[in-house]
């Protein structure tokens, strides 16, 4: 019998229309598995031409071989691969993928046999032992991150960058996190610890990975940093179309935000940067000095010490704000916390000194109004105990005692386990919902408890 001849057609790499980005995109995921293509693909790919050849050599009795084997694999369906070859112009309208997924492969001219991917990306292992991977810091993988954005790399998922790494969102975090080939979003946590939202530091990232089909949803960010107290947005760096960006985004992600999962690279070394952005100073961060306060003083310092006194109590003082430049809503503000502690005289001038920062930045103290707010203690709770207690990485017995509550008021759904001693998203979220019942939006729902949420609630 005589085989047909096909043409095989190649799109054009710069042709952006939706017939040859599907044609490209299809192509990508038709490689074998050392040179990026998807297991799961392959190895349907290679059942359809075990098929083809048993239908030659049976005499057409191919289909009945057909359907005896089994379904490819998940998360591949039959579509994805046998799809037909059209003209663009039959389907003028073909979606484009949310977020398209390249697949995991070696450094573009990578030295070693065949250029494969290292050991540490081999699909078959299950973790990756830190051990084997290269050492890095907080710094060195955000510093990495900028060159990106500086450069303004094209995304792309075929081509490589001048250092090595793929110009798609998984080859960028391959390239920050200096890892020995390029990955894709099934295989980078393979590299890393899950960590819990809360605990985010820079360089951390933000993972969704799309079982059911990777090009369709599937990205990965590095987190920069919060964007403000509130820990509603973060400043993102991500490989996204048409060229890397660095941006304020909503936690976790535009679309599909509640399936992004933290993960912390296992290789991670000393030298870390802080947690907030744009010149602020960490919260731990050690008196400044006086110089930093007080008339003509325009600093990171001054907006941290705001957003403190906001913390605890003072937000009717600002009318707006707070900012870097003092004004006398800080003078007030912190005059008012000072007499909240019960001094007095040059003690309670407005003006921190050392122990007044020592209180605000560790949570101590009392709140200005009182320490169980303007109403007075309760009888059914011990007083308020300062909204420092409630923050990322806190963890004691008012934690535990504010989710009990919750629960017992009819605001613990989000609770999957605890209420325990260890702040959590939960715990936000729920005090979110228990502020909102309350009637309140905006700020005044952030789902951090202050002196008035803590006395409604065990009131």
């Amino acid at each position: 019998m005589s085989v047909p001849v096909f043409e095989e057609f190649e799109p054009a790499a710069d042709c952006g229309c939706p017939g040859c980005a599907r044609q490209r995109r299809d192509l990508a995921l038709g490689l074998p598995v050392r040179a990026g293509g998807h297991p799961a693909a392959h190895g349907a790919r290679r059942a359809l031409v075990l098929v083809t050849a048993a239908g030659v050599a049976l005499g057409g009795g191919g289909a009945a071989v057909a359907a005896a084997l089994p379904p490819p694999s998940a998360p591949f369906t039959p579509a994805d691969l046998t799809e037909p070859a059209t003209d663009t112009a039959a389907h003028p309208d073909a979606p484009e993928p949310d977020t398209p997924q390249g697949g995991r492969g070696p450094l573009h001219g990578a030295p070693g046999p065949g250029g494969q991917p290292s050991p540490n990306a081999d699909p078959t292992t299950s973790q990756v032992s830190a051990a084997t991977l290269r050492k890095t810091s907080r710094t060195e993988i955000i510093n990495r991150a900028k060159l990106w954005v500086t450069a303004q790399v094209p995304y792309s998922m075929e081509k490589y960058w001048t250092d090595g790494y793929r110009q798609d969102c998984s080859g960028y975090i391959s390239m920050a996190w200096n890892l020995r080939s390029n990955e894709w979003t099934g295989s980078l946590d393979r590299f890393a610890d899950r960590v819990d939202r809360t605990e985010l530091q820079p360089g951390d990232i933000l993972l969704f990975h799309n079982p059911a089909n990777p090009t369709r949803g599937s990205h990965v960010t590095i987190f920069g940093g919060w964007t403000d107290y509130t820990h509603t947005s973060y400043v993102a760096y991500e490989q996204t179309k048409p060229r890397t960006r660095k941006q304020a985004t909503p936690m976790a992600y535009w679309e599909n935000s509640n399936r992004y999962v933290a993960y912390r690279y296992k290789g991670l070394a000393g030298g870390g940067t802080g947690g907030t952005t744009g010149g602020a100073v960490s919260t731990a961060t050690p008196y400044p000095g006086i110089a930093m306060f007080g008339t003509g003083a325009n600093n990171a310092y001054v907006t941290q010490l705001g957003r403190l006194l906001v913390d605890r109590g003072g937000k009717r003082y600002y009318s707006q704000g707070p900012g870097p430049k003092w004004g006398e809503a800080d003078r007030r503000a912190t005059q008012a916390f000072q007499l909240a502690q019960g001094w007095k005289g040059k003690e309670a001038d407005g003006l921190p000194g050392p122990e007044t920062w020592k209180l605000l930045v560790t949570g101590k103290g009392r709140d200005i109004g009182g320490s169980s707010g303007a109403s007075g203690s309760t009888s059914n709770a011990t007083a308020f105990p300062g909204r420092g207690s409630f923050r990322p990485g806190q963890s004691n017995a008012y934690v535990e005692k504010l989710g009990k509550q919750l629960v017992k008021r009819g605001f613990g759904k989000h609770y999957l386990s605890g209420p325990g001693p260890r702040w959590t998203e939960a715990d936000r979220r729920n005090v979110e919902a228990f502020q909102r019942a309350q009637g309140w939006r905006g700020a005044a729902a952030d789902g951090y408890p202050g002196p008035e949420t803590w006395r409604r609630l065990f009131r």
